[in-house]
């Protein structure tokens, strides 16, 4: 059986599914492919208990597209980042500065989400748009370009014949790969615990970053859960080290992690299940080839600083959707994919290389080092101009 439609999605992941509501919203012909279902539920196997926070860039797309209505209810504002320097002998802050977003906008810097709470509300909006297709439990299997469409493969054997395939399809992309286009990998040694915790101090719609060895430890606000203050933590270690706490007994890695967040919010409590994620830095050498467009982790992948990750996926579906509206009748050709390589491919060598430094300065063990970096977020933070630069170059302000 063969289907067509303007633009195939291979990839039903946060980027994918927001992407499918973006150019559905757009009026293309959408469809959205995925090998693995959705988990849509906290507790379920397999849910992504991962958190993301949705900058000040993307509330405008969110909107537009039908998907903040059914997400602001649950979305933590973050108001404030607050960097945290805790590299002396014991585990106790030495250096704290808050980056308030009060001092460059009227709004909240962005806004946090679990990430199985996003695939939830994202499938109903998709539902709700007549011409986007969503095909959980299908991935793609094979490529043919040819100058004025792509054919993809199916794994229901299914052919799509479309004028625009975009991968959305993870790091380790099926169709980046079949498109030829190579990858720079850098493995830091280091994996990330998730998780979510309740905690007796409220976090006010903080998000603390706290930084001692081994990669930041950093708690996202999210609402309260089950009555109590709850935050989304991600603890970025040494491989070794971050297995060894996964399989702690529940309180002794409480007693653990209420330690390495130096105590900040009172005795930390486990609110899910521990999961662990690899670490690494990716950029893919080209962001097109002939009728494909990679974004989100098919990309560029980055370590959890920040907030970086999916809002560079935003600005590469910005790009995207930008560029299809303004000659839709030209969509997946040779200028418009050669334009979205240009207009995207600098950006992302050069925060990919920024965040690689971010989280090299977590890591670092030595106790100099350690002080050189605290003296660093001093020096940074004491002057305004520079303060307020840094903070509009992480929401992607240009």
């Amino acid at each position: 059986m063969t289907d067509s439609c303007d633009i195939l999605i291979s990839g039903g992941g946060i980027a994918g599914l927001t992407a499918a509501a973006v150019l559905g919203a757009a009026g293309f012909d959408v469809i959205c492919v995925d090998p693995t279902p959705p988990v849509t539920d906290r507790d379920a196997d397999g849910s992504d208990l991962r958190t993301t926070a949705f900058l000040q860039p993307a509330h405008g797309l969110l909107q537009h597209c039908g998907l903040w209505d059914r997400l602001e209810p649950h979305a933590a504002p973050l108001q404030i980042m607050r960097i945290v320097d805790a590299g002396g002998d014991i585990p106790e802050p030495r250096v704290v500065r808050d980056f308030n977003a009060a001092d460059i906008s009227d709004q909240p810097f962005g806004w946090n989400l679990p990430n199985w709470l996003l695939r939830r509300e994202m499938v109903a909006r998709l539902h709700e748009l007549p011409n986007v297709d969503f095909r959980p439990g299908t991935g793609t299997v094979s490529l043919f370009t040819r100058t004025a469409e792509a054919r993809v493969g199916l794994s229901d054997g299914t052919r799509i014949r479309t004028k625009l395939v975009i991968a959305a399809d993870g790091r380790n992309s099926p169709m980046r790969e079949a498109a030829g286009i190579k990858v720079h990998t850098t493995r830091y040694g280091q994996k990330a615990l998730a998780f979510a915790v309740t905690h007796p101090i409220a976090h006010e719609n903080v998000s603390t970053e706290i930084h001692r060895s081994g990669g930041p430890f950093t708690l996202v606000p999210l609402p309260d859960w089950q009555g109590q203050p709850s935050s989304a933590i991600v603890w970025m270690e040494r491989g070794p080290r971050a297995v060894e706490l996964l399989n702690l007994p529940e309180a002794e890695f409480e007693a653990a992690m209420t330690e390495r967040s130096c105590g900040l919010f009172g005795p930390l409590k486990l609110a899910s299940r521990r999961t662990i994620w690899p670490i690494i830095s990716q950029s893919a050498e080209r962001l097109s080839a002939q009728r494909v467009a990679l974004m989100a982790e098919a990309a560029h992948v980055v370590p959890p600083i920040g907030a970086q990750g999916l809002n560079m996926s935003l600005g590469d579906l910005r790009s995207l959707l930008d560029l299809a509206q303004a000659r839709p009748e030209d969509l997946g050709d040779a200028q418009m994919l050669e334009a979205y390589h240009k207009a995207r491919h600098t950006e992302i060598e050069l925060r990919v290389k920024g965040i690689d430094l971010l989280n090299r300065a977590s890591m670092v063990e030595a106790r100099p080092l350690r002080d050189a970096r605290a003296a660093g977020l001093n020096a940074l933070y004491s002057m305004p101009v520079v303060r307020k630069t840094l903070m509009q170059m992480g929401l992607g302000v240009r």
